[in-house]
């Protein structure tokens, strides 16, 4: 059979396909990060499924499995709490798992926080790096600094509990005067986009109790741009 890689909303519920649920009704199995929130989901789609709970604590051990189970003759659906799966969240060790076993495996097209984000920002997107979340301690520094001549527009997850952290290291590696963008609340009720300086951007949300998912967008380095193009 089949692993279906299927995007949910990352808020607004009504973001998700008609494909996604036609094939989360047909699986024999749902793969979710947290049963109880993918519940909340599902009854809301009016879907009944058997779930499973496969998350970044498991996903090593349990991927061989499950692989397993589909080359046998089994459906299985991967879901993440919001998303598409494997992009910062688990899925990429079944999905390689998958592949060495010859079981095929199809990602729908669907939500993604980056890519709102991204275009939202109105800084360049014919080129960009995306870097997920940042090590929250050993090797965060290491990172911030080996992107520091990075000229395509980086993306970056964060915690609310580490924006202004974040924006206060890269205007410290960057430059207070490169510009940003911080997304949060994507397709949510209170969905903001704060653009501007890091500084800027940074004096902002210190003023603020930020909460929901962040998407830092930050401009590339246009000196090291400028140089490569003269």
């Amino acid at each position: 059979m089949k692993l279906y890689i299927v995007p949910t909303p990352i808020g607004n519920l009504e973001d998700i396909t008609l494909r996604a649920i036609r094939i989360l009704k047909e699986v024999d199995l749902i793969l979710a990060e947290d049963t109880r929130k993918s519940g909340i989901l599902l009854k809301h789609l009016g879907i009944n499924k058997k779930m499973f709970s496969h998350h970044q604590h498991n996903e090593h051990k349990t991927a061989t499995m499950i692989a397993e189970r589909i080359a046998v003759g089994e459906s299985i659906a991967l879901i993440t709490d919001a998303g598409t799966p494997a992009i910062s969240d688990p899925g990429f060790f079944l999905v390689r798992e998958c592949i060495k076993l010859g079981v095929e495996v199809e990602c729908l097209p669907g939500p993604t926080a980056f890519v709102p984000a991204l275009v939202n920002s109105g800084l360049p997107n014919d080129t960009f790096c995306f870097e997920g979340f940042l090590p929250q301690k050993k090797g965060r520094q290491t990172k911030i600094k080996s992107l520091v001549s990075e000229e395509r527009t980086m993306i970056f997850y964060e915690s609310p509990y580490r924006l202004v952290k974040a924006l206060e290291e890269f205007a410290e590696h960057f430059g207070a005067d490169r510009k940003v963008s911080v997304s949060r609340e994507l397709s949510k009720m209170f969905e903001e986009t704060k653009r501007g300086t890091l500084m800027g951007v940074l004096n902002y949300f210190k003023e603020k109790t930020v909460k929901g998912e962040i998407v830092i967008v930050l401009e590339g380095n246009k000196t090291e741009r400028n140089v490569t193009n003269d």
